[in-house]
């Protein structure tokens, strides 16, 4: 499979870094991650990532503990042990990681500047593409 750095290349929701910083309310969060229609925005404190926050944070951390999500801080709901990825990480590499621990996206960093964030769904989209590639390059090769 093909390093994450072609995804960016590729996927102008991946190469996008939709953030919050820590001291934003959930509820903008949760404004942003229906305007951008994503699963997960990065939390960046300046220049430095200190969490991602998701759609699953939402669910667990504020409507199953009846919170309220206007008074609520980010850094109050934030995964900060995050999972990362560099551009030459390959798609398989990163799809066994997301299966192995559970979860539905990736920041991309280099050193400790974030580049992107990858989600389950570009990795799929990225194998259904590969597998379409496939099947036509067979097709040609048959009716040849």
């Amino acid at each position: 499979m093909k390093p994450v750095s072609e995804l960016l290349k590729r996927n102008d929701r991946t190469r996008t870094l939709w953030h919050v910083r820590p001291d934003d309310t959930v509820y903008a969060a949760l404004e942003l991650l229906a305007r951008y229609e994503v699963g997960a925005l990065v939390v960046m404190d300046g220049p430095q990532m200190v969490g991602v926050v998701s759609e699953r944070d939402y669910t667990r951390k504020i409507a199953l503990q009846a919170r309220n999500s206007r008074e609520t801080l980010v850094r109050e709901i934030m995964t900060s042990q995050v999972l990362t990825v560099t551009p030459q990480t390959g798609t398989r590499a990163c799809m066994a990681l997301m299966s192995e621990r559970k979860i539905r996206h990736l920041p991309v960093v280099e050193g400790t500047t974030v580049l992107g964030m990858i989600s389950i769904r570009d990795i799929m989209d990225d194998i259904i593409a590969t597998h379409e590639e496939t099947i036509a390059q067979l097709e040609t090769y048959i009716h040849s």
